[in-house]
């Protein structure tokens, strides 16, 4: 954290962009974990290079893989079609691959435009996963390659639990943030003045609970994002005898709720959930709500349910109608608890 005598990131004019603002590369870190997909890792390599494949059209991708493992994935994204002289393999060994939590978050100043990035402490979501040693690793050695300053806090802090609309608000949930297992050590007002020092943000907003089967403890990327500054899009369940129907309704209502700076309401977009789906017994946390916007198009999961997935890439086109919708089969990567947000980071330009 910053020293008493020494400025804050937001006080020297960094900020967090959002996501739909101009992009110079995604990060993404390979799988190879084989306990993240227990007897389902086999399509996994080729579910990341079709991801790969369809954000090289539009911009860079640069992928923390250990040298060991990166002939394979080059094959394996040259032959699913990827533009090559835009894919960047980076020897930065991993633990796992979700890389929205352990990698940086990158932010850049307000009048010089510097970019820069934050390195928050990971601990897995609250121990769950060790070891994460290298993972916790990976901002500081990204800094080093890239030549950008580390903006040091050791808040335990990951990026699927944040969402910005870059004009000052920050969205965040109780379950996750306010957890016992990430920082019992600090109140709320204090993990606020964090946010508000390090990603340079005036407002943080609180919704409740996450959906069923999110180990993350209730990650905001599951359940609401901004589409503008002055507009979510949230997921709800229309099945009323189903567990996610009453934690996203009490969601809803805070969202109708809320202010912007000029006191008006926020625009929401509803979006439906897939229909549940379960392995071995757990349900996973499918949501549509876990897209990925890059320069000139929207990444969104789909989940092999026509009507729906159709549904959701039709809501995606009304929300970001200058970009291009992309349906990615995320049914694979989702037993990994997680998909296309989770696994990505984007650098701003």
């Amino acid at each position: 954290m910053a020293s008493p005598d020494q400025k804050t990131p937001a006080a020297e004019g960094f900020r967090m962009p959002a996501e739909w603002e101009p992009q110079v590369a995604v990060w993404l870190s390979w799988p190879h974990n084989y306990k993240t997909w227990p007897g389902q890792f086999r399509p996994i390599p080729y579910v990341y290079a079709e991801i790969v494949k369809q954000i090289s059209r539009f911009e860079e991708v640069r992928i923390n893989c250990a040298k060991p493992l990166q002939a394979r994935a080059k094959r394996l994204c040259a032959k699913a079609g990827a533009e090559m002289s835009r894919v960047k393999f980076y020897d930065h060994p991993t633990n796992d691959a979700w890389c929205r939590d352990h990698g940086p978050i990158f932010v850049k100043h307000r009048k010089t435009e510097e970019v820069a990035l934050t390195d928050w402490h990971y601990n897995a979501w609250g121990d769950k996963y060790p070891p994460y040693d290298l993972d916790n690793k990976i901002p500081a050695r990204v800094a080093r390659k890239l030549k950008v300053r580390r903006l040091v806090n050791d808040m335990v802090l990951e990026g699927g639990s944040i969402e910005v609309n870059g004009r000052g608000v920050l969205l965040t949930s109780e379950q996750c943030l306010l957890n016992e297992n990430r920082n019992p050590h600090l109140s709320k007002r204090q993990i606020e003045r964090n946010l508000k020092n390090y990603l340079g943000v005036k407002t943080i907003l609180w919704v409740g609970d996450g959906i069923i089967g999110d180990d993350t403890d209730g990650h905001i990327d599951d359940i609401t994002r901004f589409y503008k500054a002055d507009g979510f899009i949230t997921c709800l369940e229309p099945n009323k005898r189903d567990s996610n129907h009453r934690i996203l309704a009490e969601n809803l209502q805070r969202l109708r709720g809320f202010r912007t700076a000029k006191g008006k309401g926020y625009d929401i977009v509803e979006l439906p959930m897939p229909k549940p789906f379960a392995l071995q017994g757990q349900r996973v946390p499918a949501s549509y709500v876990n897209y990925l916007v890059i320069n000139g198009a929207v990444l969104v999961p789909q989940f092999r349910q026509p009507k729906r997935d159709a549904e959701a890439r039709r809501i995606m086109g009304s929300c970001f109608p200058e970009r291009e919708v992309v349906g990615i089969d995320c049914y694979d990567l989702i037993w990994g608890l997680g998909s296309l947000h989770c696994i990505s980071q984007q650098q701003p330009a």
